[in-house]
């Protein structure tokens, strides 16, 4: 990324879901129990590989509905049901609604909290956390879980959309009394960072899960494998700027 570029981004925005919080690891296990609660033969692991794709789809629908924004949780739990469906588990709605308690536990990646930390010491950078969950539900989490303080805490509810929806990274910009320039968007997901390009935010992916970038002129000013990689990059290019 040219130095420029670096040094007019002086706000960075972490995505949470996936980025910083491991929902994979988080999530599995709990499923797990659930499923051999119902008497299901579905490992947690095999439906967390359906489930995670649906959660973007019920996202996408209820930004394409325009019904009124549903909130992210909500869309998790519709994706839960459908997956449980998809693989013929017989359930209640009161269990699910019980399962959903797990995500109150969401663990972070390691090399989240300890790139978060480092970029956070150094006092170069806004720290904002922009994500699809709800204004309580993310404070809850940073508070309890992540444990690294953020600047600003911003959720999509305030633009009553879900990523990659324009609205999202323009109202962020907004609340933040910022130019899209001067933004960078820290996300483990391509169409997350594609979203903010296309708004005219900088981008770093962190790319944890090995996958392509979108077939899109919009791409990440940098990629990098974690927040460890991602700090030493954001570090040494503010100090060369």
């Amino acid at each position: 990324m040219p130095s420029n570029s670096i040094a007019q981004a002086n706000t960075l925005a972490f995505d949470m879901f996936g980025t910083v919080l491991d929902l994979g690891g988080s999530l599995i296990g709990p499923t797990d129990a659930f499923l051999k609660a119902c008497g299901s033969s579905v490992t947690g692991e095999q439906l967390w590989a359906d489930w995670r794709g649906r959660q973007r789809i019920e996202q996408y629908q209820d930004n394409l509905f325009m019904l009124g924004h549903s909130g992210y949780l909500e869309t998790c739990r519709r994706s839960f049901i459908y997956c449980l469906r998809l693989h013929k588990v017989d359930f209640t709605y009161d269990a699910v609604a019980q399962f959903m308690a797990a995500y109150d536990g969401l663990r972070p990646y390691d090399d989240a909290v300890a790139g978060l930390r480092r970029l956070a010491d150094s006092g170069r950078f806004r720290m904002v956390a922009l994500s699809n969950g709800e204004q309580g539900y993310l404070e809850k989490l940073v508070r309890d879980n992540i444990g690294v303080p953020f600047d600003d805490i911003i959720s999509v509810e305030k633009a009553g959309s879900f990523k990659p929806h324009p609205a999202v990274y323009r109202t962020a910009a907004r609340i933040l009394g910022k130019s899209p320039g001067e933004i960078m968007m820290v996300a483990a997901h391509s169409f997350d960072i594609t979203g903010a390009r296309a708004c005219g935010y900088r981008a770093a992916y962190v790319n944890r899960y090995d996958l392509p970038n979108e077939e899109s002129p919009y791409l990440p000013d940098f990629e990098v494998a974690d927040f460890n990689q991602l700090a030493d990059r954001l570090l040494s290019a503010s100090e060369a700027a």
